[in-house]
């Protein structure tokens, strides 16, 4: 496999595809998901994706509203996490309270959209990308719960289960098919980094021009490289450990290394929360093992 000329999808998300020139490459990816045409009103800030030590699992890279009023997350995991599919649902429920003000109705309940992109085995299944969402459905005429005349008229669906969150889970690493459409396109870009010439997917025309490594400064180049040295070291631990079945030998190697990159990036003089952006360590974290009281 050639070397990828782009930046990360993960790295892209936390930073260039949050300016409004760059919803463009954004849009598309959601466009070939959901398969409707969306558009990015604004980029939210949420308790979800901000480096806070009273809610640091659940960091969110982006929390997006749509031109319908509608929330959507999007999460790259890169690490192993068991309970992965529990910090999807604190996650939507987490970002659906915040955006509803006390005193509203729940009329103003946003609908959600929870997009989870994981370079790990996620579950079990065939599949590469997975749609979940709820089905009312009758215990004795298996039929759907479907919105009366008027609620269909003013929430422009018709299913009752359309109100509440969806979910999508991306296995990039379980894709290993030629793309032979737009989200396939995709998926291969998260998997492998590269854009085909001939690749047709909405978004990835922009994504060839503005996610080009050679776009970035010298310092944006030191930060990246630093994150995807880290990322590169605990994948291989991982697997590693997978092989030799040894738990705690992974964790212990996960931990040396984070340790070892906050220091090198801190000499390199970055700041404590570029260097949280990096090692997934909150700022208190990073704190303690600069201070030397890290356990």
């Amino acid at each position: 496999m050639e070397k990828s000329n782009y930046i990360r999808f993960d790295w892209a998300i936390k930073r260039l595809l949050r300016q409004k020139a760059n919803f463009v490459v954004l849009e598309g990816f959601l466009s070939s998901l959901l398969n409707e045409t969306v558009r990015i009103e604004r980029i939210l800030e949420s308790e979800g994706n901000k480096n806070t030590e009273d809610d640091k699992f659940n960091r969110l890279d982006m929390l997006a509203e749509n031109s319908h009023g509608e929330l959507i997350i999007i999460e790259v995991q890169n690490n192993r996490e068991p309970d992965y599919f529990h910090r999807m649902l604190y996650g939507a429920s987490k970002a659906i309270t915040e955006y509803m003000k006390e005193s509203e109705s729940f009329v103003k309940v946003k609908k959600l959209y929870s997009i989870n992109i994981v370079y790990f085995d996620l579950g079990q299944g065939a599949e590469y990308v997975y749609h979940g969402r709820t089905k009312f459905r009758g215990i004795h005429s298996n039929d759907i719960l479907k919105l009366s005349a008027s609620q269909e008229k003013q929430f422009r669906v018709t299913d009752a289960g359309e109100l509440h969150p969806e979910y999508y889970v991306l296995r990039v690493d379980d894709f290993d098919k030629v793309a032979v459409n737009p989200l396939d396109e995709w998926i291969s870009f998260l998997k492998t980094g590269h854009i085909p010439e001939d690749a047709r997917a909405p978004g990835l025309a922009e994504a060839r021009e503005r996610l080009k490594l050679d776009r970035m400064d010298r310092e944006e180049r030191i930060v990246y490289n630093a994150h995807m040295e880290a990322l590169q070291y605990q994948r291989s631990v991982i697997q590693t450990s997978l092989i030799k079945g040894i738990a705690k030998g992974k964790a212990e190697g996960i931990a040396k290394e984070k340790t070892e990159t906050v220091r090198k990036s801190n000499k390199a003089g970055l700041t404590v929360e570029t260097i949280a952006d990096i090692t997934g360590l909150t700022i208190e974290e990073i704190n303690a093992i600069l201070n030397g009281k890290a356990e």
